[in-house]
């Protein structure tokens, strides 16, 4: 687990690994982080690990991202 605290935006990032996501323990470390931080005013975020190739989700996303960009032809409705 990597906390990484921005004072400047009272912002916590919390980032999970795969394991530490699945762990009873670290979800009841979380919860005492969430409490302790709120309290003083911050936003805590929790970043967790997928369960896909990271290779293979950014390929999807970029091809998906560059299909919505192409201009698409009207369709001429033929009777």
């Amino acid at each position: 687990m990597e906390v990484i605290k921005n004072e400047e935006k009272k912002l916590v990032e919390v980032w999970l690994s795969r394991a530490e996501s699945s762990s009873s323990f670290i979800r009841n470390q979380l919860k005492s982080c969430f409490s302790n931080y709120k309290s003083k005013g911050y936003r805590v975020v929790v970043f967790e690990s997928g369960q896909r190739d990271l290779f293979v989700a950014t390929r999807d996303l970029l091809l998906e991202n560059r299909m919505q960009t192409i201009p698409r032809k009207p369709q001429h409705n033929v009777r």
